[in-house]
């Protein structure tokens, strides 16, 4: 059996569509993809699980007198109901193929579990039902097609079943969802109250900046390739490096929820007042026109992929979690960063004074000594009290008047707290306004244009003095 690594495997919203009997299973993890052979350099098998189906980003393999063959690593044995496939092409030619099942590498006895032919009637993902199988390794074995070509074109993959395993086999990363309560079968909606929130996307909305999915529409069981639940309940941010920005003043692309404390009521503006809210430091009196005073974040995410390809220390690796935005400036912005060589990722964060054109910054470490007080890196060596990839972890940001409270914790442990002093930051003045963001807000635009960043969040919860719902 060859060896394969761990990749991340990204949604598609035509998963939401279940035309199997098997209609509760869930959508399984798949941590990796390769090929015996043949694969285009510039298409590789990691292409048909990167959450996409553009032409850009396809598995392509040649057919050069034996047939080609996608193999997908489940990562442990589980109870496979049924794939997905989308076909290059697919809605000109039709594929003959079949579909082979594998639970114990020390066999190569595989199980043939599904023969047939796309329908050549459809490009987006398709079903592929059969009985309910024990399986690690799926193989996707291709024949020919309609159009007599020899190079076959997967565009994305996707495999449902029961995720909890059978035990045996190797650990594909965080799998504890379940701790609060969180649903694989629903959209991120049914386990998060998303109504105070609204999602960018980094895909055009027609003007060439970012899309908005604001509140009503992303609590109405949204879902797309950059935004799902995965595998395990938890709601999932994708954000590749090349992608549509907000603003044309932004230089990086996110995958973020921004905070909408209106609850869909669109009589009340985005940026009035009653949508956001303000420190306690602010004159009493004006208090009662915001949506809420003062606030705490909290949020139990892991970090599932980072970006590798930058030669730019300061940039690849490096992604914001969690935000406070105010009118102009942010008061605060939580950086996970996990450079190529490192094992484990540090958490640091930057307060940002107010002002015009730019407020001044102060750099804080958490965990590790990643940044100096100016934002400099002022180590690349792997942080003995960083988190890894995959490992969960839990934050606080929390502003009580004039302080900013930042606590980082794990397993209900507190790792690292740090408090600001903002009573010289400027942020007593009513004409600010603050919101939460959360999600990932990539820092890195020179890595490669497919690299990209992926984190799953299991708990999200926003609060105020002066607010409910």
């Amino acid at each position: 059996m060859k060896s394969f690594g761990k990749i991340a495997k990204i949604s598609s919203l035509a998963a939401l569509i279940t035309l199997s009997s098997a209609a509760n299973a869930a959508k399984l993890n798949i941590v990796e993809a390769s090929d015996w052979g043949g694969a285009h350099s510039n298409y590789p098998a990691s292409k048909a699980i990167d959450g996409t189906t553009q032409w850009e980003s396809r598995w392509a393999a040649y057919d050069s007198g034996s047939e080609v063959n996608l193999v997908l690593d489940l990562g442990e044995v589980k109870s496979l109901n049924y794939v997905k496939i989308a076909w290059g092409r697919g809605d000109q030619l039709s594929n003959r193929f079949e579909i082979r099942t594998l639970a114990d590498d020390s066999s190569n006895s595989w199980t043939k579990v599904y023969s047939g032919n796309s329908s050549g009637t459809s490009a987006q993902l398709e079903t592929y039902d059969f009985d309910e199988v024990q399986a690690r390794w799926v193989r996707i074995k291709v024949f020919d097609n309609t159009a007599g070509s020899d190079w076959t074109n997967i565009m994305e993959v996707q495999a449902f079943g029961d995720d909890t395993g059978s035990g045996s086999g190797t650990d594909s990363g965080t799998d504890s969802g379940s701790n609060f309560d969180l649903d694989a079968s629903k959209a991120p909606s049914s386990n998060f109250d998303l109504l105070d929130w609204y999602l960018s996307i980094p895909l055009d909305e027609g003007d060439g900046y970012a899309t908005s999915i604001k509140e009503n529409e992303l609590a109405a069981s949204y879902e797309d390739d950059f935004f799902y639940t995965g595998s395990d309940g938890g709601m999932v941010f994708y954000t590749p490096v090349k992608g549509y920005k907000t603003s044309e003043n932004t230089k990086y692309v996110r995958t973020e929820l921004r905070e909408m404390l209106r609850r869909g009521d669109t009589s009340k503006s985005t940026s009035g007042t009653e949508n956001n809210w303000a420190f306690s430091s602010i004159s009493s009196s004006e208090q009662s026109d915001f949506g809420g005073i003062d606030g705490e974040l909290k949020a139990t995410l892991a970090v599932n992929h980072v970006t590798t390809t930058s030669s730019d220390d300061k940039q690849v690796g490096r992604l914001v979690v969690g935000q406070i935005h105010a009118k102009s400036n942010e008061p605060i912005r939580l950086y996970y960063h996990k450079l190529p060589g490192n094992s484990k990722g540090a958490i640091y964060f930057a307060h940002e004074t107010s002002k015009s054109d730019g407020g001044d910054e102060t750099w804080y470490n958490l965990l590790g000594s990643m940044v100096s007080s100016n934002g400099d890196l002022n180590s690349t060596s792997n942080p003995s009290s960083g988190i890894e990839l995959n490992e969960q972890f839990s934050y606080s940001i929390k502003v009580t008047g004039d302080s900013l409270i930042v606590t980082i914790s794990q397993n209900g442990t507190q790792l690292a707290k740090e408090t600001v002093d903002m009573s010289g930051s400027g942020y007593d003045d009513a004409s600010n306004y603050m919101y939460f963001k959360a999600g990932i807000y990539l820092q890195d635009n020179t890595s490669d244009d497919d690299d990209y960043a992926k984190a799953t969040f299991y708990e999200l919860n926003n609060t105020h003095d002066n607010y409910s719902h």
